[in-house]
């Protein structure tokens, strides 16, 4: 018997839609899945099979076939799941088909047969509104995240057991509600109130953030440059719903969402390590996801000790400062993902840290050169404010 289950598989930042078709025919009992699946996905017929015995099912005999359609789109990730038990069961006759052709399904399965969260959830969940889906069917840790999306019902999945039963009308579940976007900032995020001293920095950032200014801070090592820079979210204007919606869509597909949390409440904060190679800063990889500039898509990127990162990685910056989004065209496909960020920076004055050394002989004025040298002319032309930051005085 040929059963269909409506999936959706996410490519970049956008999810796509995925039929996944389930054939049992006599014969000696195989298994076979195509449709372009990587190793996760392949792995996809013991974690069933074992769902379905724990859950009390009986695992189909005979000739078993799944394929994941349109099979020239590559499918990633443990997504399937959910959907090829549920299409095993509708395939061997253990569940009546009543609403599937309306209902779209994710998840990932433990051998218990319970569900467990995935990546890409909203996007999926977009996609289930965009397509005219009336259902969409999710772990319980993803639930509020999909939620967010109106004109859809959004239903929690716990395990296999529980969604054959609400498929088949013998449960009835109870639809997610949106709590919308949070008007408040987290109780933890560091604030402007903390810092005692620099004035002048602290206005030069006030006004950065007014206009969304990229920074420069240049001063020597304890003179606050990074616990500045780790407070400007706080006086960043509150996420839009608009800008919410872009920002966790990104932080979706790469598994950045907190569980149990809808939309990002606070503008995303991203401080890469300066050994961060250029794909971890601007994306890419075989398959390409979002680096570190689309992460701080509607926040901040911080680069501490910018002189100290790779001359390749920091040249790769100056697309999405000026474009505000990043393109990547590898094998697999050209992606374009939005990169809008303010572009804060700290830096030491010379190669020991302070302004003096040179005068002092301790640094020679070439050696100071080279080091400024370091960061080129186009990427400094992109930065609005350059702020000097001078060290403080210990007070009695």
């Amino acid at each position: 018997m040929l059963a269909k289950v409506f999936s959706a598989a996410v490519v970049g930042v956008h999810a796509h839609p995925v039929e996944v078709e389930v054939d049992v025919s006599f014969g000696k009992d195989t298994f076979a899945l195509v449709g372009l699946p990587d190793a996760a996905v392949k792995e996809s017929n013991d974690r069933v099979q074992s769902a379905l015995r724990n859950s009390g099912f009986r695992i189909p005999e005979g000739k078993v076939t799944v394929n994941l359609a349109p099979a020239d789109l590559k499918k990633e990730g443990p997504l399937f799941d959910l959907p090829m038990a549920i299409g095993m069961l509708l395939a061997s006759q253990q569940l009546e088909d009543k609403n599937t052709d309306s209902t779209l399904i994710v998840g990932e399965m433990a051998l218990t047969g319970a569900v467990r969260r995935v990546n890409g959830v909203l996007p999926i969940a977009l996609l289930a509104k965009e397509k005219g889906y009336q259902r969409l069917i999710v772990p319980v840790e993803n639930c509020r995240e999909a939620a967010v999306v109106d004109g859809i019902q959004v239903y929690a999945a716990e395990n296999l057991r529980q969604v054959a039963d609400f498929l088949s009308d013998k449960v009835t579940l109870t639809a997610e509600v949106s709590q919308g976007i949070q008007d408040t900032l987290p109780d933890n995020l560091p604030d402007f109130s903390e810092v005692k001293g620099q004035e002048s920095v602290k206005r030069a950032l006030e006004i950065a953030a007014a206009g969304s200014h990229n920074v420069l801070m240049i001063g020597p090592p304890g003179s606050g440059k990074s616990m500045l820079a780790k407070r400007l979210p706080s006086i960043l204007p509150p996420l839009t719903l608009e800008e919410s919606l872009e920002a966790t869509r990104i932080h979706s597909v790469t598994g950045l969402v907190p569980g149990g949390q809808g939309l990002l409440t606070a503008r995303p904060y991203r401080s890469p390590h300066h050994t961060i190679s250029d794909v971890g800063l601007i994306g890419g990889s075989t398959n390409p996801s979002p680096g570190e500039v689309s992460l701080a898509h509607h926040g901040i990127l911080f680069l501490d000790e910018l002189p100290e990162f790779k001359r390749s990685a920091l040249e790769v910056l100056r697309q999405p400062l000026e474009d505000g989004q990043v393109t990547i065209s590898r094998a697999a496909g050209t992606f374009t993902f939005p990169s809008k960020f303010m572009f804060v920076a700290a830096m030491n004055p010379t190669p020991t840290g302070n302004f003096g050394d040179v005068q002092t002989g301790r640094v020679t004025t070439a050696q100071a050169q080279r080091y400024l040298a370091k960061i080129s002319g186009p990427l400094l032309d992109r930065i609005d404010l350059h702020i000097e930051v001078p060290a403080l005085k210990t007070e009695a």
